[in-house]
């Protein structure tokens, strides 16, 4: 009884039973798997793990929206009158505070970017094709924007036509548009499929509530703050 061996891409009969195959090659009818040639090795190694496409071969913590996100509203709540943890210090030391702050979430924001953009090149996908990728692109850069004005309060005398009363201003309401952009990039990426698989019932109800919360807060301290103290001096 002839027999039908074969590798990945050609098939060779042998007439003669009990022959054994060529190595990698496998027997057509039995339904086997296909085998990788293996290489030589020295005598006592340790065997090598396959190499899988697409895979980080060292474990990486991905730092990205959760961390982002964290850290920015800390670094906006430091000025709030009510829930500051360092309400006690001087101004000086809370503006050095939200500085170093926004500046772990901008290096957390980049790194992240980084990590997926390369992710994504390793497994052939597309690259900003979502709008979560899209809004949270425009966030990274919104932010890194954002970080540079923040310069210019630092040293407000870079600026000589502009009061730091409206530097201030200008930079707290640009800050809200930015916080709230990083939000709805956030909001966007647990619609996404792969977190509403992971995430479901009541937790994902509640995950989507966090943001909402955190803006409302944002929102309510920044138009108190400035917008609204600025409307009553008119």
């Amino acid at each position: 009884m002839a027999v039908l061996w074969g590798d990945t891409c050609n098939l060779h009969l042998r007439p003669q039973e009990g022959s054994s195959p060529p190595q990698g090659w496998f027997p057509v009818d039995s339904g086997a798997e296909p085998r990788e040639p293996q290489e030589p090795r020295a005598v006592g190694a340790e065997p090598r793990e396959p190499r899988r496409r697409g895979v980080w071969p060292v474990p990486i913590s991905l730092p990205s929206a959760p961390q982002f996100s964290f850290l920015m509203t800390e670094a906006l709540l430091i000025f709030s009158p009510e829930t500051s943890l360092l309400r006690s210090f001087s101004r000086k030391v809370r503006v050095r505070a939200h500085w170093a702050l926004q500046l772990l979430a901008l290096l957390c924001a980049l790194l992240g970017l980084g990590i997926i953009t390369y992710n994504k090149h390793l497994n052939g996908k597309g690259h900003f094709v979502t709008w979560h990728g899209l809004t949270g692109l425009l966030a990274v850069l919104y932010a890194g924007g954002q970080c540079a004005g923040g310069v210019l309060l630092l040293y407000p005398k870079l600026m000589k036509n502009w009061t730091l009363a409206k530097l201030k201003l200008y930079h707290a309401t640009s800050g809200l548009v930015g916080y709230l952009l990083g939000c709805a990039s956030l909001m966007l990426g647990m619609c996404s499929l792969w977190f509403t698989t992971t995430v479901t019932g009541a937790s994902w109800y509640l995950a989507m509530l966090c943001p909402l919360v955190t803006s409302l807060v944002i929102m309510n301290q920044v138009s108190n703050a400035y917008l609204y103290r600025k409307r009553s001096q008119h």
